[in-house]
């Protein structure tokens, strides 16, 4: 690690946010940062890939319907239930909504074969913490017992998201684990936050590293957390949960140049402590959000490649 350096690709993408002068999100207003990240996509994302099928659905709510987005990869049989992820968007649980990773969201359901579901939860600061977890929660349990009529078979479910939504992903399974289901065979997990105090070594270490410094992280989570007194509860850092035993395997995915490196990394060290299958594959020279970043950076594809090997994989087993 000391002598780690930065990917050309990610350098390429630092130097495009440079020269863009974009302002960081810490000086922005929460809406003005929405459409700034949307706005990014162009640049940074490739092209949508075309998938069997694709339908809007709302699930029910503690606060009322919680949009979704259907994908059915290229692959998944109609005539029979298929495997599911329940995917949760990254964007500090501020930004990002249904269209930021609607290109993920398709290249996974093709890579795996499977049904993609992504959830439009409430963002902060309009809905403080735990509103995005409840709507995590309530959206996961919505599906399951929705499936026979989504072509979702229920016995083969798994959950995943990045960065916000891989807090999201794990606060889901502890909870499934916890509260009676519903019953999760895997968890894809991709550079998450699990520790809200943030004050592992990886934060300092990379406090100004684009795109995702440290200041920008502390903005993300000011407006997420209705105070300090939420940085120790497990359902905003997961990795604060009494035990880790009897969840679903998982596939725990970090970056090289990332704040929450360590936290991650913690995460899956965590996981496979208390004898849950856990593979961590660290991402070397890699930025936060690369996963998003795939006309610039080519280990996104890899990334999706490794996600959709490791659901098949799951699924199977299941």
């Amino acid at each position: 690690m000391p002598n780690e350096q930065l990917h050309p690709d990610a350098a390429r993408v630092c130097e495009m946010i440079v020269a863009a002068n974009r302002p960081a999100y810490e000086t922005l207003s929460p809406v003005q940062a929405r459409e700034a990240y949307l706005a990014s996509r162009r640049a940074l994302q490739p092209d949508s890939e075309p998938v069997a099928a694709v339908a809007g659905l709302e699930a029910q709510g503690p606060a009322g319907p919680i949009p979704l987005r259907l994908y059915r990869g290229v692959g998944a049989d109609e005539d029979q239930p298929q495997p599911a992820l329940v995917y949760f968007h990254g964007g500090g649980w501020v930004i990002g909504d249904l269209e930021s990773h609607d290109q993920v969201c398709r290249a996974l359901a093709n890579r795996a074969g499977c049904i993609v579901v992504a959830v439009d939860y409430r963002l902060a600061p309009e809905h403080k913490f735990p509103a995005a977890v409840d709507d995590a929660i309530a959206a996961t349990r919505w599906i399951a017992g929705n499936a026979q009529s989504l072509g979702i078979d229920a016995r083969r479910l798994a959950v995943g998201g990045d960065s916000a939504g891989g807090n999201l992903a794990a606060v889901v399974a502890l909870d499934a684990r916890d509260r009676g289901g519903p019953p999760l065979v895997f968890q894809l997990l991709v550079y998450p936050a699990t520790d809200m105090q943030m004050t592992m070594p990886s934060h300092a270490r990379h406090a100004g590293q684009l795109p995702l410094r440290r200041a920008t992280m502390h903005w993300f989570v000011a407006h997420y957390l209705r105070g300090a007194g939420d940085e120790a509860d497990w359902r905003a850092s997961p990795l604060r949960a009494p035990n880790f035993r009897n969840l679903p395997p998982a596939l725990v995915v970090t970056a090289g140049f990332d704040p929450l490196g360590d936290e991650g990394e913690a995460y899956a060290r965590a996981l496979a402590d208390a004898g849950v299958p856990a593979v961590h594959r660290r991402f070397e020279g890699q930025i936060h959000g690369f996963l998003n970043m795939g006309r610039i950076i080519a280990d996104a594809e890899r990334l999706v490649g490794l996600a959709g090997d490791a659901l098949k994989h799951s699924f199977k087993a299941a």
